[in-house]
């Protein structure tokens, strides 16, 4: 019996290609693992109106962990039309699997690694290294949304809100809601977490990224909570940014910082932000981590243009199964992989189209493995 079992969920695009990049280090590190495949994706709500299956969910249910590819995600409009003609006019409406997973699972800490790797032609500085925390299932990605907005809903608002008033005569069909729903449990653990990452690499600062002067109830709620928490961490110090502001520094001042913390939407901004200042997308992973389980995934998307060209760059999903090795305790492996990441980078003898090379996906794939074995 394999000592690990990992939810294998390649998804589309190109996800295919960059998971089978990350199974060829795995394989030269000799990873004792089992590889359990799971159905996602765009094939799977077009065929199915459903782009998580419910046997995929109680796949990962059986598993230590998942490591993720990329699916394809359109509007809700454009998702119906792909509907399969049976299946249109049934009631599906399209959602996204990752968001999904995320809450069902409650992944509710988003880490985002931001290192500029020596010799990257494309790092905007050499010296960044930056860890985004991001709050992983609450915020404006709670799901929570309406349109049209019913009666009831909008009576609420106007009963308890006196600033809603001015929407009350536009009509239903002419009004969208998403709800910013922050809980002080879930920004006490993200802000937590951030202060014993730094802890525990001997990190000088955690930067709380919000706006609390405009967002008073939700920024404040975070704000207020990272205040309390960083008293336990005298030698650590909590830097406040406001989220346009934090644009500016990072392009300015990058160096100067080394956890970021905030919540679900603008920790997926600025760590897009972060991420192309080591590169760009193709070097960007992430882990989705809970309580009991754990998701890993680079975090571009399935890139349709590239579907079946072997050019894409590979590196994210190797980190994003760094990550994974760390949290599956093969610390050794985790450490090795990272080496051979940056040893390739660094040589600057395969590479990928994005860094001005000619070499496929593949040939990335085995040059990092060469150095695993």
């Amino acid at each position: 019996m394999a000592k690990h079992k990992i939810a294998w969920l390649p998804g589309d695009g190109i996800g295919k290609d960059v998971l089978n990049a990350a199974r060829v280090s795995l394989d030269a590190l000799g990873l004792d693992a089992e590889y359990i495949h799971g159905d996602v994706g765009w094939e799977f709500w077009r065929k199915e109106g459903n782009p998580l299956p419910d046997r995929t969910i109680e796949l990962l249910k059986r598993t230590d962990c998942c490591l993720f590819g990329a699916i394809t995600s359109k509007p809700r409009d454009e998702a119906a039309m792909e509907l399969a003609p049976e299946l249109r006019d049934k009631g599906f409406v399209y959602f996204s699997p990752i968001v999904k997973l995320r809450q069902l699972f409650n992944l509710h800490t988003n880490m985002r690694p931001c290192r500029a790797f020596a010799g990257n032609p494309l790092n905007f500085r050499d010296d960044v290294d930056i860890v985004v925390f991001r709050e992983n299932t609450e915020g404006l990605y709670s799901g929570v949304e309406f349109h049209p907005v019913p009666k009831d809903v909008m009576d609420a608002f106007v009963k308890h809100e006196p600033k809603s008033k001015r929407f009350a005569s536009v009509p239903s069909d002419d009004l969208a809601v998403t709800v910013r729903l922050y809980t002080r449990k879930a920004c006490r653990s993200i802000v937590t977490q951030s202060f014993e990452y730094a802890k525990k690499h001997n990190l000088k600062s955690v930067t709380v990224v919000e706006k609390p002067n405009v967002l008073r109830e939700t920024g404040g709620l975070l704000v207020g909570e990272a205040r309390k928490i960083a008293a336990n961490y005298p030698g650590i110090e909590l830097w406040e940014t406001n989220i346009d502001a934090m644009c500016m520094w990072l392009v300015k001042n990058p160096q100067i910082y080394s956890v970021l913390c905030a919540g679900n939407m603008f920790g997926d901004i600025i760590s897009d932000l972060a991420a192309q200042l080591v590169g760009g997308l193709g070097f960007a992973s992430s882990a989705n981590i809970g309580d009991d389980y754990a998701l890993f995934e680079p975090t571009h998307g399935s890139a349709p243009k590239y579907v079946g060209m072997n050019k894409v760059n590979p590196m994210a999903a190797l980190m994003s199964a760094k990550l994974m090795l760390e949290y599956l305790g093969e610390d050794t492996m985790a450490k090795t992989l990272e080496a051979a990441v940056a040893r390739v980078i660094a040589d600057g003898k395969v590479r990928t189209y994005d860094m001005g090379g000619s070499d496929k996906t593949t040939d990335v794939a085995d040059e990092v493995a060469r150095f695993c074995r």
